[in-house]
């Protein structure tokens, strides 16, 4: 029975999800955000908990867009079902701890330095318009970037999958799997959205805890919402749109900081409205085809000499 309950919650086994089972599980995850919700409401007053539920839906929702990445990158590594279960588990817990760094810096340094507001808003506004300009996500291709190609060029990568593992030997040296580079990857991956998504929370509130556990709760039920969402990803094709308002706006909320204190219950009033607006819209008009996920072919394994 608990080895049921932990395959169902997506916290054991390596079996693929069903539809029904990952719905259920991603709607265990949202609740127990909305029960933390009422907890700091309870404790920490109305102002943190409608910051935690801001940033929490913000995360949420750049989480549903940056999913569509990790299906390109499981199809260019030929990651499986069951294997991309386990790397996005092995995933989530390397995001944690690299965006709890990250939150702490981040608020320590616009603590010392409060003129470092400018330079996240103006880079949010910057990322905004991207995405206006970048509607289809069309402009990520892994096989371009850079971190990809030191990765593959400076670990031994073994030609052939070799199951579920990430390290064999072969002719008595260690050689790292497509499973593992496709970990090291996603990693890498993540650590650049969260470049965006958490200077956005931090134009919603400077509380560290607030910042963090928003993002721990979104990010703990990332991988049952990925199965999900991941045959729902085409229809939902205002979404983009939807993040670049909402970042647009958190972008003006902190080059205004010193002019007008927006209030935190606007914040989420926006946040809220633009994702109404792009699930209607996208359900209003025929759904879009990304074939990007159709004309990329496999990574070409470049062994380290």
């Amino acid at each position: 029975m608990l080895s049921k309950v932990l395959t169902l919650l997506g916290i054991g086994g390596e079996r693929e999800l069903t539809a029904r089972e990952a719905a259920v599980a991603s709607l265990f995850y949202i609740a127990t955000a909305m029960a933390f919700a009422a907890g700091v409401f309870i404790f920490r007053g109305a102002d943190p908990a409608l910051a935690f539920l801001t940033g929490y839906l913000l995360e949420k929702a750049l989480s549903v867009d940056n999913l569509f990445v990790f299906m390109i990158l499981f199809g260019l590594f030929g990651v499986s079902g069951p294997a991309q279960r386990r790397i996005l588990n092995l995933g989530i817990l390397g995001a944690l701890v690299l965006r709890g760094a990250m939150i702490g810096a981040g608020a320590t340094l616009l603590h010392l330095v409060p003129a470092v507001t400018y330079l996240f808003g103006a880079f949010l506004t910057y990322t905004a318009l991207r995405l206006v300009v970048d509607r289809e996500g069309e402009g990520f291709d892994p096989r371009s970037n850079p971190l990809v190609r030191v990765a593959m060029r400076c670990l031994p990568v073994a030609d052939d999958a070799d199951g579920g593992a990430f390290v064999v030997r072969r002719a008595g040296k260690l050689l790292v799997t497509r499973l593992f580079l496709a970990l090291v990857v996603i990693e890498l991956t993540d650590l650049m959205f969260a470049v965006d998504s958490i200077p956005a929370v931090l134009a919603i509130t400077r509380d560290p805890f607030i910042v963090f556990t928003s993002n721990a709760c979104a990010v703990l039920g990332l991988r049952a919402l990925y199965f999900v969402v991941a045959g729902l990803l085409d229809r939902l094709r205002y979404l983009r749109q939807a993040l670049a308002a909402i970042l647009g706006f958190v972008g003006l909320k902190m080059l205004l900081a010193d002019v007008y204190e927006v209030p935190v219950l606007v914040s989420l009033a926006v946040t809220v409205l633009a994702l109404a607006a792009a699930v209607m819209l996208s359900r209003r008009t025929q759904p879009g085809v990304r074939s990007s996920t159709r004309t990329r072919q496999p990574l070409e394994v470049i062994s380290a000499g």
